[in-house]
């Protein structure tokens, strides 16, 4: 293994061998999310077991003035976990024990490199639930869910990933371990620095431990497709479910997304007609009142003509299916590397901010595809933007970057977020006005001083 000594890595001998890695595929492999218009240049990878070797690395990084970049599941899509400057990587891969949990208290203690679907399947082996969901759950880690808050797909029942993280220990850029909030239900000492971490994306610190709250399994679930003619039924749809029912997800997606996905899996369609639009409905059905009030529901949106037609599931396959036809878009879409934009607004704003972005879409890229979906029950938009076929990846970029500030403005109109579920990383640093207020961001910069002094937590992330 060749050792760069201009990084001084031979004082990292509390670490093994085996615990750094400086091969060219290994940089590539652990220096990346899933953008993939960076250029990667990271300079070595550390793995390290415990939170002590965790503090000794960020101690030699302040020492050395050596920027650190976290890295999970490298499933987001900001390049918050990117390393393009030289700085060496911290992978959390090995620290992925689930260490203790409290039948009492109904949390578990887990380390940064648990999976979210390992996390998911012990809850469920101690008869309880993990509700924070994705489709990224197979790869995307609790470190990672936590440094950007992720939401996903049942937000609108569950919340975020911020609601169930009840302790932390972080490491900050000072070195020093904090062990916050000590999974307390109640706690009025002050500012709860627990939260102020949650979404900072390794910005202040490094996330060691997570002590997290499980909850009682969902009760039996109706999983509802139903295709809608314009937008404005999508929301007149969302309302009725909601004042009716017990929502625990409601999508959108459109035609376009549903023949990308079918074409890609061979999945069949829910039923046999076609819509601009579709809604996925997810709801609980506690009794048979519930059950007989998803029918009545769905009956009188087909009557008012919100619904051109649907299917409601029959089997846990089915729903599955259903579900597919939404989680599986994303990877339907990447042969075409897309570029992706994930922003929100208010529920009640979606409509006339889609209709905003069409036009921006439509007259910037007449000939391009644009692919639209979203978690549309808390106001979560995805936009994805086909690259064209013989178009080189930077040349599409920087067309694609021509228009975010279009796109921004149209959000900043609605009052809304330039980033929903993926943090600012990289991509968004330069619109962060567009959310934040200057004095905002000026209070932001000085907490970052605060913990991270000598700016070498992912360094060049979130803020300039």
């Amino acid at each position: 293994m060749q050792i760069p000594t201009s990084l001084n890595l031979l004082e990292l001998s509390f670490l093994k061998p085996s615990q750094i890695k400086t091969d060219a595929e290994s940089l590539k492999h652990y220096g990346r999310d899933w953008t993939t218009y960076f250029d990667i240049q990271a300079s070595a990878i550390l793995f390290p077991h415990t939170t002590e070797e965790v503090q000794k690395i960020v101690l030699w990084a302040r020492k050395n003035q050596v920027g650190l970049v976290p890295s999970g599941g490298r499933t987001g899509l900001s390049g918050a976990a990117v390393a393009t400057q030289g700085e060496v990587v911290v992978s959390f891969e090995q620290m992925n024990q689930i260490l203790d949990f409290n039948e009492v208290d109904q949390t578990v203690r887990v380390q940064p490199g648990v999976i979210t679907e390992a996390l998911q399947q012990f809850a469920t082996s101690k008869g309880l639930y993990y509700p924070v969901d994705f489709a990224a759950r197979g790869s995307s880690q609790i470190g990672g869910n936590i440094a950007t808050n992720a939401g996903g797909i049942k937000v609108v029942r569950y919340g975020l990933t911020r609601d169930w993280v009840s302790g932390l220990k972080v490491v900050t850029g000072t070195g020093d371990i904090l062990d916050l909030n000590g999974s307390l239900v109640k706690n009025a000492t002050g500012y709860d620095l627990r939260h102020l971490m949650i979404g900072s994306e390794g910005t202040l610190g490094f996330v060691v431990e997570a002590e997290i709250r499980l909850t009682a399994p969902p009760p039996p679930l109706q999983v509802v497709v139903m295709g809608v003619p314009k937008l404005e039924c999508v929301m007149q749809v969302f309302s009725e479910f909601k004042k009716k029912c017990t929502l625990v997800a409601f999508e959108m997606f459109s035609e376009k997304a549903l023949q990308k996905v079918i074409e890609s899996t061979g999945l069949p369609r829910p039923f046999e007609s076609t819509s601009e639009y579709y809604v996925l409905a997810e709801l609980e059905m506690r009794t048979d009142t519930d059950q007989a009030a998803i029918f009545e529901v769905f009956e009188n949106c087909l009557e008012q003509g919100w619904v051109q037609d649907g299917s409601l599931s029959q089997s846990e396959s089915q729903a599955k299916n259903f579900w597919r036809l939404r989680e599986d878009i994303s990877e339907s879409l990447a042969k075409y590397s897309p570029y992706k934009n994930d922003i929100s607004v208010k529920i009640s704003k979606v409509p006339p901010l889609i209709h905003d972005l069409d036009a921006i879409l439509s007259k910037s890229y007449p000939t391009w595809e644009v692919i639209w979906f979203g978690h549309i029950g808390d106001g979560n938009l995805h936009i994805n933007i086909l690259r064209p076929q013989g178009m080189s990846k930077e040349d599409f970029v920087q067309e694609c970057r021509k228009v975010d500030t279009l796109i921004f403005q149209a959000v900043q109109k609605q009052n809304g977020s330039i980033s929903a579920e993926h943090g600012v990383g990289l991509t968004k640093k330069s619109f962060l006005f567009y959310s934040r207020s200057p004095a905002e961001i000026t209070l932001m910069k000085g907490i970052k001083k605060v913990f991270d002094p000598d700016g070498i937590m992912n360094p060049g992330k979130l803020l300039d």
